[in-house]
């Protein structure tokens, strides 16, 4: 589709209807009856639209109602994670966020509840359509939910209106859920046709005023009020001359664009991706974000369909919904290379450029206080029952980190389970700095864990935004077995922090080991990207030359360009030795910071230890070192 009005348009579209809190059951083959432990997303066609047309490039915006209350500023907060326009998302004070629970039964099986009573979204009404946001779209999307009821019917209607005021072409998903129209029961929420003639008179209403039409073979016999899909599309085409996407599932789908032929098969038709069907549910927002990408730029109706198919086998081959959707780089690289998996979410290239291209926050810069130190700060203490003030001393470094941050991004802290439980809290609390949190067992060689090997159920509590960091004494030259035992734990850690959705950093350091030369720590890399590794972090210490960092960068560049990048250590070295350091990393490309400790805290800790300053003295001592190692990485910028 191209239109004559995009040059002053700031949106490419504006979904309007349902935003829901998703809660997935994380058993896989069971009732709904018997899920455990659920996975919470962000849901509702509308909204699972809006993310996945802005994980694919478009500029996408959603109007909803949320509730005042932490799912609804979650709703918010990832729709803007996501880089969708939140301007029409309003909160309604008086109702909560709709909630929806879903299960994987078996394939195609997942019962559905929906807690929707006087829920915020089926609240919308026309005052929450401004029409200035509506001029800003080149389209806009609406849905058969929200014909349902009269005041959501009443919003979509004038925006509908105004579209059409404003030149923007208006796509009709008809989004058929029988029990959002009160057709079946509570425990009817999976079921996907009820014929009703009050539906069909609502939705046949709206199809004269559509650009695009995109339903399933049910939906459009819906939305016509006929008992086949060929009737269907026949009614629907002398009341519309829009493209019509007949969604097919596994088959595909096809685009009738033009007289409908006397056979079904006899449209256009986009190329198919057979995959393992994990679960159905979303596939068809997933399905209408690729289809909303090409037509949006101006792509064929066929290119559309092979966009939009694509996208339907991302969701169909995982479980959530928006989460799930693949972003664009992650769409090209499938449809360039496809797949030797015919279950996508085990194919590892895809898996990593979708983790890599969804990361939850943007970190170009890390300027991190490393105080996740329990060894050294044991080695100041008199006696076990010092231990509290270990922790209590982690606190105040908090305090020092957060006054040299400002509330500044790209600042965080290093910080351990063992002493910095109080800390963790402290850090959290203003949600303004990045977490790491250390799994390795102080001094370790091979690596070994630290309380206990089992990581997956210590990282299921976590934060989701605290950074696993793992530290490894790791030399090219070491014996293969010891590099095999240490590289397979480093693995193990590695698909642990994915498996639980943490990011990972891996600190190496070669030095303790044997002698460093140029390549050594460039070669220790090779080896572990070659074992299957791909942080999101290193954390490397100093090199004695550029050339040594270029090196580096190289490896890094060819193995993994998602790579967040390299963030320096100190090993205790002065700050006039680390101007040094940070002046020969500032040559390599993928030094993004630094994660420093001990020659910000060493002096403060030891005399705090003794008792000879008090809680201000130290934080000042501390601050005042992290913030001479801030100014003086800064300073590169300017040279």
């Amino acid at each position: 589709m191209t239109d004559g009005a995009g040059a002053h348009k700031t949106l490419d579209l504006i979904a309007i209807g349902r935003s829901s809190i998703d809660l997935y059951g994380q058993q896989i083959g069971c009732r709904l009856e018997d899920v455990a432990s659920f996975a919470k997303s962000v849901g509702g066609c509308p909204a699972n639209i809006a993310i996945g047309t802005a994980r694919l490039g478009l500029r996408s915006a959603l109007i909803t109602r949320v509730g005042a209350e932490q799912m609804g500023r979650f709703i918010r907060e990832q729709l803007a994670r996501e880089g969708v326009a939140t301007d029409g998302v309003r909160t309604d004070k008086d109702r909560l966020s709709r909630l929806v629970l879903l299960a994987v039964q078996a394939e195609g099986v997942s019962p559905t509840i929906f807690y929707r009573a006087d829920c915020a979204d089926m609240a919308l009404d026309e005052g929450d359509i401004d029409e200035a946001l509506i001029a800003r779209a080149r389209a806009i999307v609406v849905t058969g939910t929200h014909f349902s009821k009269p005041n959501v019917a009443a919003a979509q209607t004038k925006a509908i209106a105004l579209a059409k005021r404003h030149d923007a072409k208006v796509v009709f998903d008809i989004d058929y859920r029988p029990n959002l129209w009160g057709l079946g029961g509570h425990e009817a929420g999976f079921a996907r046709y009820v014929k009703s003639e009050a539906v069909s008179t609502r939705l046949s209403a709206v199809l004269a005023d559509c650009d695009l039409i995109v339903g399933t073979e049910e939906e459009v016999m819906i939305a016509a009020g006929a008992d086949s899909a060929l009737d269907a599309l026949r009614a629907i085409r002398a009341k519309s001359a829009a493209p019509i996407v007949l969604k097919r599932g596994a088959l595909g789908c096809i685009v009738y664009d033009g007289p409908i032929p006397d056979n079904l098969e006899d449209g256009i038709v986009g190329k198919g991706f057979p995959v393992e069907v994990y679960n159905v549910l979303g596939a068809g927002d997933a399905f209408m974000s690729g289809f909303l990408r090409g037509w949006l730029r101006g792509e064929s109706l066929s290119t559309c369909a092979t966009w939009a198919n694509a996208c339907g086998a991302f969701a169909v081959s995982r479980l959530l919904c928006s989460p799930e959707y693949p972003t664009w780089p992650e769409l090209r690289h499938f449809l360039d290379h496809g797949s030797s998996e015919r279950a996508l979410r085990k194919d590892r290239a895809l898996n990593h450029i979708h983790w890599a291209t969804t990361r939850r926050r943007e970190m170009p810069r890390l300027m991190a206080f490393a105080i996740d130190h329990r060894i050294q700060l044991e080695e100041l203490t008199e006696d076990e029952t010092d231990a509290a003030r270990i922790s209590a001393f982690k606190v105040l470094a908090v305090a020092a980190a957060r006054r040299v941050a400002g509330g500044r991004p790209g600042f965080g802290v290093l910080l351990d389970d063992k002493y910095g439980r109080d800390a963790l809290f402290a850090a959290g609390a203003g949600q303004d700095l990045w977490v790491a949190r250390p799994i390795e067992l102080p001094g370790s060689r091979p690596l070994q864990f630290e309380f206990g090997q089992d990581l997956g159920s210590r990282l299921i509590e976590w934060p989701v935004d605290h950074c696993v960091k793992v530290l490894c004494f790791y030399h090219p030259d070491d014996d293969a077995a010891l590099k095999a035992a240490q590289s397979a734990k480093l693995m193990t850690a590695f698909e642990a922090a994915r498996k639980v959705g943490r990011e990972i950093l891996v600190e190496i350091i070669a030095s303790k080991a044997g002698p460093i030369e140029d390549r050594t720590v460039a070669r220790a890399l090779t080896e572990l990207y070659d074992a299957g590794l791909r942080p999101d972090w290193w954390k490397l210490e100093p090199q004695a030359s550029t050339e040594a960092w270029k090196a580096i960068d190289a490896v890094i560049a060819a193995r993994d360009p998602l790579c967040r990048g390299v963030a320096l250590l100190g090993l205790e070295a002065p700050i006039e030795k680390l101007d040094e350091s940070f002046a020969a990393a500032r040559c390599a490309e993928r030094v993004r910071g630094f994660a420093v400790g001990r020659t910000i805290f060493a002096e403060a800790a030891g005399r705090w230890m003794k008792r000879e300053i008090g809680d201000a003295e130290a934080i000042d001592s501390m601050a005042a070192k992290f913030g001479a190692l801030v100014d003086l990485w800064l300073s590169f910028d300017r040279r």
